[in-house]
């Protein structure tokens, strides 16, 4: 059974950090592309960042870019987000995601892309 499990969430100030993580256990997730996305209540589903199988591509959001920083080691957490300079408006419910594809990232910012969801970590930004 596939299952995928964030943690990292929390309050943080505005400015500060947080480094979300996603666990995967079920199977190797070295072939697969992984994604990041945020939700709020009574929103639709956003990719904030995506990374192909190998780590070759990533994609940010624009509303992201230059703050957040997708990474994976498929030895360790199939991946990770680096969350820096945090704004109110970055406050949601995160989730990671995963599907077997060789697609880019670029190609991958839908949430009907992706095959497996793990149940999110909240992340509030306030003061």
């Amino acid at each position: 059974q596939v299952q995928l499990v964030e943690s990292g969430g929390g309050l943080v100030q505005p400015g500060g950090s947080l480094r979300l993580s996603c666990t995967a256990s079920g199977r190797n997730f070295g072939s697969y592309a992984m994604g990041w996305f945020r939700q709020a209540p009574g929103k639709e589903r956003e990719c904030v960042a995506s990374i192909n199988w190998s780590g070759g591509n990533t994609y940010y959001a624009d509303s992201v870019k230059g703050r957040f920083t997708i990474s994976r080691d498929n030895a360790k957490n199939p991946v990770s987000l680096q969350m820096n300079s945090l704004k109110p408006e970055d406050t949601d419910a995160y989730y990671c995601a995963a599907v077997r594809t060789t697609l880019s990232a670029m190609a991958l910012t839908s949430p009907k892309v992706y095959a497996y969801w793990g149940q999110g970590t909240q992340v509030i930004v306030s003061s």
